[in-house]
């Protein structure tokens, strides 16, 4: 006797329940493999989480898992705009003008250095783009002068081959006392427009230069665009001045991790560089 053919079984579902046919509606309505318009139809679902069926997608198990693009250095050019075209530096030494300091007791010493702005930095390693001495460094010297006499502006833009900048900006007169002034630079800039304060000043002593410089690090945001920006800066009787070096990297690098022991002894060989006795 021939037995009659067992009714159909759905697919047996291991969550418990039956398993729609394809295009019928799933447990939660939806036809099952034909998800609602806006999701996506192949490949990994929108929590990021690959089906337990499926296989290796396009590139196989080795292909790296899709993440944030690495992370790009600015641009020369777009360092320039920030660094020179919003006057952090150049602000910052009008600042130290401007402060006043009248507290600050001290006679004016008589001048006996002066700062050059060279054509070449740190043993040729940075070439003199342009000389602004005559132009942002005006802000300077025609700043109300109450600490410093005589006030005469050193400043530079130099670039390397690397597309890295480095920034001077100085003046050079009658200094009534040095180590505020180099305080009151750091401070002017850390406070100019869409600047933050990120890493506090802190002193440095390089070995065989006898000059203490201090070094902080600041970001500078323009737009969208953040700029992590370390600079350092010294003050004697007869001259001050900031140093800032940012590289395309460093540019978008986090603060905390600029070697400003590095730009220290780099500032201090800088300033035997420029800092010349008045003839």
């Amino acid at each position: 006797m021939t037995m009659p053919p067992p009714p159909h079984q759905p697919p047996h579902n291991p969550y418990g329940g039956p398993v729609p046919p394809p295009g019928q509606p799933g447990a939660f309505g939806a036809p099952q493999g034909y998800p609602p318009q806006g999701f996506p139809q192949q490949g990994v679902p929108p929590h990021g989480v690959p089906p337990h069926h499926q296989g290796p997608g396009p590139g196989g198990w080795g292909q790296p898992p899709v993440g944030r693009p690495p992370k790009k250095g600015l641009s020369a050019g777009a360092i320039v705009a920030i660094v020179i075209g919003s006057l952090v530096l150049v602000g910052g030494l009008g600042y130290a003008v401007k402060a006043g300091l009248d507290g600050v007791a001290g006679d004016f010493p008589e001048p006996t250095h002066k700062l050059v702005v060279p054509k070449t930095l740190l043993g040729g390693e940075y070439t003199l783009v342009s000389d602004l001495s005559d132009t942002q460094g005006k802000e300077i010297e025609e700043a109300p002068d109450l600490t410093v006499k005589d006030a005469t502006a050193a400043v530079g833009q130099y670039g390397a081959e690397d597309d890295s900048v480095l920034v001077l900006s100085g003046l050079y007169g009658r200094i009534r006392n040095g180590e505020s002034t180099r305080g009151s630079i750091l401070k002017g800039a850390a406070t100019e427009k869409g600047s933050e304060l990120v890493v506090r000043p802190k002193d440095f002593t390089p070995a065989g230069y006898g000059v203490t410089i201090r070094c902080q690090v600041t970001t500078s945001r323009s737009g969208l665009t953040t700029t992590t920006l370390p600079m350092c800066a010294w003050g004697d009787g007869n001259t001050a001045a900031a140093v800032a070096l940012v590289t395309p990297e460093s540019a978008t690098a986090d603060p905390r991790d600029m070697d400003l022991a590095g730009l220290a002894e780099k500032t201090a060989r800088i300033r035997a560089e420029i800092r010349k006795p008045i003839a």
